[in-house]
């Protein structure tokens, strides 16, 4: 009986695939796009758990039961920055303080803007910020693989004090949405693999091989993406916030200025004065409200003018929740201004 069951086991266990049978490590992320991009390095390995419900706003958010039970039952939390979250650092501490802990703003070599002030930007002034931001990503494999630890590990451990980061959302300082920057997304990869790796060592090699291959994914996409915006350089458009000057700068298209100083306020009787006024003075194109928020508000202000009124989403409201999120959500920027530059 027993040579008979270990006849017909053997099969069964051939047909699994060579992967270290260790526990499926549990990740709490943010946002989509970061959800996107951890599932790229997780692979069949598991899903990552998303704790803010997509469409919402994640500057000012309050965590459902099952949202905050994510959090208790990670062994690693994977989060953009206090900048774009306020209100996160103080629940990951109560709920999270014994996980891992990766705030992809703190990953060493990535690109940082800040915020432009004003109703109106310069436009083209991206060789301000520009200083070698393709170049820099060529080079980091050499040493990716052992110096992502000083900055992932739990805020015990790294030295960063948030307790004096639970304020409103401020759209000053550092512009926190630098995951439209493809080349930010291939340095994260690399962070992330490296975090996964120290809490399921007997997987490392599988972890690092699907960042190796998203990265080589995302620089195909980039330039596809270059190519298609290619005559897109001079297109005049308005965003709804300053949420996507990492995707301009990375690919050469420049917003001319923004609805709203926040993404949840409304603009003053004078910043839409002066946007009328670009509008009507500087022949913009296009004007683009956000699936998050009314927009009512975009066509009282601006349908009386020539401007084609579209939409442009900095998180894949709508997208399919998975490894490809992150793609298709460039790609949808990308038909945007490609939509605006075609009239």
């Amino acid at each position: 009986m027993n040579n008979r069951l270990a006849r017909l086991s053997w099969p069964l266990l051939a047909a699994f695939p060579l992967v270290a049978a260790a526990e499926v490590p549990h990740v709490a992320v943010d946002i989509p796009p970061v959800y996107s991009l951890v599932a790229k390095v997780m692979g069949e390995r598991g899903d990552p758990e998303l704790f803010i419900q997509p469409g919402a706003s994640p500057h000012g958010y309050s965590l459902r039961p099952s949202e905050a039970q994510s959090l208790d039952d990670a062994d690693l939390v994977v989060w953009v920055s206090d900048a774009l979250t306020p209100w996160l650092s103080g629940a990951i501490d109560s709920l999270a303080g014994d996980a891992r802990h990766l705030e992809l703003m703190d990953v060493p070599g990535i690109t940082t803007l800040e915020y432009r002030e004003g109703a109106t930007f310069a436009l083209n002034d991206g060789d301000e910020h520009g200083h070698g931001h393709y170049d820099h990503d060529h080079h980091e494999h050499d040493h990716g693989d052992h110096e992502h630890h000083h900055y992932a590990d739990s805020h015990d451990e790294s030295g960063h004090d948030h307790d004096h980061h639970g304020h409103d959302h401020s759209h000053t300082g550092m512009n926190p949405h630098a995951w439209l920057d493809p080349a930010n997304a291939r340095r994260w990869l690399d962070a992330i693999a490296e975090q996964l790796s120290e809490i399921d060592p007997d997987n490392a090699a599988y972890y690092r091989d699907n960042a190796a291959q998203g990265k080589e994914d995302l620089t195909s996409l980039q330039e596809h993406i270059q190519d298609r915006l290619a005559s897109s350089a001079d297109t005049r458009f308005i965003v709804f916030h300053d949420a996507y000057q990492y995707f301009e700068e990375a690919f050469n298209v420049h917003a001319a200025g923004a609805i709203s100083i926040g993404d949840a306020s409304s603009p003053s009787p004078a910043r839409i004065e002066k946007l009328q006024t670009l509008v009507n003075d500087e022949n913009i194109q296009c004007v683009f409200s956000e699936p998050q928020f009314n927009p009512q508000m975009v066509n009282n202000v601006f349908g009386d003018t020539s401007a084609y009124i579209g939409v442009m989403d900095p998180l894949g409201v709508g997208l399919t929740l998975d490894a490809g999120l992150y793609d298709a959500l460039l790609e949808q920027l990308a038909d945007e201004i490609t939509r605006c530059t075609d009239g």
